[in-house]
């Protein structure tokens, strides 16, 4: 099948978001990099725990601000973290923050969630990279093959557990993910890095970063993987080993104190080898750009534009889907009156997306469609007792093609009785807006229809009750703990439309639900060579039909198969000036439906560090020869590879 002609209008995009940001650069400016962005992953991983904990997050408040103080349940994970793992791909990366449920389901698909509800179409979780929202509107999912950017390059993941869409918007119904990538200033010169392996075959990145004038930084890049296949339960190899290629830049200036700017783009694609057959494959671009401007060290106007464009073929589901993305986004920070810090904005985002089947007997109807996104936020954060007590209240207005004003209004408090200790507490409401899958999808595409897109699906709601602790007890000590209840409704079913009559089901509102736990997370530094950093999370889950709805069983267990306990320890030991022994263990309890047992597995990295080149070899699933994470026919293996980097 051809592909549609949106990328033509990809194309147009990209032109035109290329010439705005040229005609931006001399006089505007741009992204306000925080100062940990320009620090190496050497200097990085140098910071005592102290400073760690301290360490300036933008996810839960849209400006910087301690880790330490916000009334979130907030982890990071830093770059020396991901490189230490051993991490071969962002999934492995995003596990290395206990509150984050990852689960494999084969070589190049993830499920990837917080708080629950792990399915198939993980919905409730908003990812961005740098700020741009990476979810489709076909399923306000995720595709994770897709997301393959060089870890090199990542300086942070912040991951906020909890809603977020106060600030960020629909989807942000479980957790909010921003993976901020490094300023090209503390990407200089040339990087070179090569690994081969069992699992991860080969793989290759070619960096250069460079300077223009006194002020502005660039760097480009290629990229090119090879995977091998998940294993079957006889041990065989599965056909689902694929390869994918990308490559892109970054340019970052400062041309005034008050101004800076930041562009970058990327363009990717992979093939993934279902059968000799039956491959999928996707390809795309994007292209971004953001303009920060301070009026004064307490305001500031930040303007964001990208233009995306994803096309995939899926063909086990015989779907070919194509979107083109254009969004725009302004925010305006300000001081008023010494306690109240302002924030507040608009966004528009212009979605078009074509997705079409080779089968008469599954598809979207219609196959083309134009979604529309309007929002505005305010937010205000009062300080109540200086350096002690601070309330945020705020709220976010959102309407998109399939759903009418949704607002998500948030109340945080935040209380610091010492420098050390931070309580926090939240109310929040967030929302998932309706994705084509829930509106227009069909079977078959004509009628008389089995089974049918619901006109009048609606946003599912949530209502959130949050409450927790940080703290420094020590010097080389941290500590968090994160409680949570949340009640959900009007959740996604499938029911019939006319009972008695066996045909046809819709897609309704009919499921409601609660889900209450706890996560914890700390890190200890025994020794001025040794750090250990972890976390535990429990989780329930409990989902019920609506009244006047009659939701089969199937259905509510199809609405996440989630494990109830989880766990990871990371050590990360030095051994004298130049050696490394690095350790990352993981447990996950069983999933109830369909059952998968539990597991723990053990990376390790053994690495030798100079200051221009790096040699290490990786194990990974270390605990067992191959263990289940999603389905029991697909079994992530046991691998060894090794990792060769140069720099100079």
């Amino acid at each position: 099948m051809a592909r549609p002609d949106f990328a033509r209008a990809g194309r147009r995009a990209s032109l035109a978001l290329v010439v705005t940001s040229t005609l931006l650069c001399p006089a505007l400016p741009a992204y306000a990099q925080l100062d940990q962005e320009l620090r190496s992953p050497t200097e990085l991983k140098n910071l005592s725990l102290d400073e760690l904990f301290n360490v300036e997050v933008t996810l839960v408040s849209k400006r910087p601000q301690k880790l330490s103080e916000t009334a979130s349940a907030i982890q990071v994970i830093t770059a020396d973290d991901i490189r230490r793992s051993g991490a071969m791909s962002m999934a492995d990366a995003l596990r290395l923050a206990a509150n984050v449920e990852v689960q494999q389901i084969n070589a190049y698909a993830w499920v990837v969630s917080t708080r629950g509800f792990d399915a198939l179409f993980a919905n409730k979780l908003l990812v961005m990279i740098d700020g741009r929202t990476i979810y489709t509107p076909l399923d306000a999912g995720v595709f994770w093959d897709a997301q393959n950017i060089p870890l090199e390059d990542i300086d942070r993941i912040e991951v906020v557990s909890g809603p977020g869409g106060a600030l960020w918007g629909a989807n942000a119904v479980n957790g909010v993910i921003n993976i901020v990538t490094r300023n090209a200033q503390a990407t200089q010169g040339v990087s070179l890095s090569g690994t081969g392996g069992s699992f991860l075959q080969n793989a290759g990145l070619v960096r250069y970063g460079g300077k223009l004038g006194a002020s502005t930084f660039y760097r480009v890049y290629a990229q090119r993987s090879e995977w091998a296949g998940t294993l079957t339960p006889n041990g065989d190899h599965g056909t689902n080993d694929w390869h994918a290629t990308r490559g892109g830049f970054r340019v970052d200036a400062t041309p005034s104190a008050a101004n800076t700017i930041m562009v970058q783009g990327d363009d990717y694609g992979a093939d993934e080898f279902n059968t000799p057959s039956d491959n999928s494959s996707l390809d795309g671009q994007h292209l971004l750009g953001h303009w920060t401007h301070a009026f004064a060290p307490t305001s500031a106007i930040d303007v964001q534009l990208y233009a995306d464009r994803t096309w995939r073929r899926d063909l086990p589901s015989t779907i070919w889907d194509q979107l083109v993305t254009y969004d725009a986004d302004v925010q305006h920070r300000f001081r008023f009156r010494t306690r109240h810090d302002v924030l507040w904005g608009g966004g528009y985002r212009l979605m078009l997306d074509e997705a079409q089947t080779s089968v008469w007997y599954v598809g979207f109807v219609p196959a083309r469609k134009t979604l529309k996104l309007f929002s505005s936020f305010v937010q205000d954060e009062v300080t109540i007792v200086p350096d002690r007590l601070r309330v945020t209240v705020g709220t976010k207005i959102e309407q998109q093609t399939y759903s009418h004003l949704d607002a998500q209004p948030s109340l945080r408090f935040a209380w610091t009785p010492t420098t050390r200790q931070t309580v926090w507490a939240a109310i929040s409401r967030a929302v998932r807006s309706p994705s084509r899958i829930d509106i227009d999808y069909h079977i078959p595409k004509t009628p008389p229809y089995a089974i049918a897109g619901g006109p009048g699906f609606h946003s599912e709601h949530l209502v959130a009750y949050e409450f927790g602790y940080r703290a420094e007890p020590a010097r080389r000590v941290t500590l968090g703990v994160a409680t949570f209840y949340n009640h959900y409704d009007d959740i996604y079913s499938v029911e019939l439309a006319n009972p008695p009559a066996p045909l046809p089901y819709t897609i309704q509102n009919g499921v409601a639900g609660q889900s209450w736990g706890v996560e914890l997370s700390g890190a200890v530094q025994p020794a001025a060579w040794w750090r250990l950093r972890g976390g535990y999370t429990f989780f329930q889950k409990d989902l019920w039909s609506r009244p006047g709805h009659n939701v089969m069983n199937t259905v509510l267990a199809n609405l996440g198969n989630d494990p109830r306990n989880q766990a990871m320890l990371q050590s990360k030991f030095d051994v004298g000036a130049h050696g490394r022994f690095d350790v990352v263990a993981h447990y996950v309890d069983q999933l109830p439906n369909p059952r998968v047992p539990n597991y723990i597995s053990f990376d390790a990295r053994v690495a030798a560090e100079f200051p221009h080149w790096q040699l290490a070899v990786i194990g990974q699933n270390l605990g067992d020869h191959a263990h289940a994470e999603f389905y029991a026919a697909q079994r992530v293996p046991r691998s060894i590879s090794g990792k060769v980097s140069l720099d100079w």
